[in-house]
């Protein structure tokens, strides 16, 4: 599976670009969920968010739609990576596993300060559950010092089996490694005078890009990520209809979505 996304979905400059004029704000994430199959979330990175918020997401969007959760900064904004227990522990209890099937990745994302230092990695990472209740967890790890350029890095990551987090930027380290059963990718240079985001070719780019991650059966989450934001939802969609039509994804495009 490839799945597709932005950051979010309550956005003011998306209203009557994005979303049809007069939308209500209350049924955005029904109309994002039916034109994109994935949404980062990142209001858990900034707050605690209630069980009660996390089954109603699910309940709002269509089967096959996923979450991927930006992990709370209380657990990766700190010198000292393996003190985090304690936050890790209360994120995942505090409701995540209501999302059931339509959980994605965990997203923890480092301080763009935080440098690499294998011996506290190793201990955060094995600090990562398993499971929230009977839901599966996968972990992707986003650094961004350039000192996480190292294969002891990765080495540390496949050990874990979490993904490292590949980003289109220009400001933060390119990794480009299989470390788990899937891909993570932040796409974040957009620009606004290109109504898709991204030109066609660099489209093009990115849904060869993801069809040759997902090759041997590995998932996919690809997501539009600053930039031009009001622009990410267009190029979201590019790319999703760009995936379906490509020949190499196989007999059974609808797989991929």
């Amino acid at each position: 599976m490839i799945h597709v996304g932005i950051g979010g979905w309550t956005f003011e400059p998306w209203r009557g670009v994005f979303y049809p004029k007069g939308l209500v704000q209350a049924r955005e994430l029904e109309f994002a969920s039916r034109a994109l199959t994935s949404i980062e979330v990142n209001g858990t990175f900034y707050g605690t968010q209630k069980r009660d918020s996390f089954a109603r997401w699910a309940a709002e969007t269509p089967d096959g739609f996923v979450f991927s959760l930006k992990a709370p900064r209380f657990a990766v904004n700190r010198r000292v990576l393996a003190d985090a227990g304690p936050s890790i522990e209360r994120f995942v209890a505090g409701g995540v596993d209501a999302l059931g099937d339509k959980l994605g990745p965990v997203l923890w994302q480092f301080a763009a300060t935080k440098a690499f230092e294998p011996e506290d990695l190793a201990r955060f990472v094995a600090l990562l559950p398993a499971r929230a209740g009977d839901v599966p967890l996968r972990h992707a790890l986003e650094v961004r010092h350039p000192s996480f350029e190292t294969e002891a890095f990765l080495a540390i990551a496949r050990n874990a089996g979490a993904a490292v987090v590949f980003a289109d930027s220009d400001r933060y380290p390119s990794i480009d490694a299989s470390t788990a059963d899937f891909h993570y990718a932040r796409l974040q240079m957009s620009e606004d005078a290109n109504t898709t985001g991204y030109t066609e070719t660099r489209i093009d780019h990115w849904a060869a890009q993801a069809i040759t991650w997902g090759r041997g059966g590995k998932d996919v989450f690809v997501y539009f990520i600053s930039g031009a934001k009001v622009r990410n939802p267009a190029a979201a969609m590019a790319l999703i209809a760009r995936i379906g039509r490509n020949p190499a994804n196989g007999d059974n495009d609808d797989q991929h979505l």
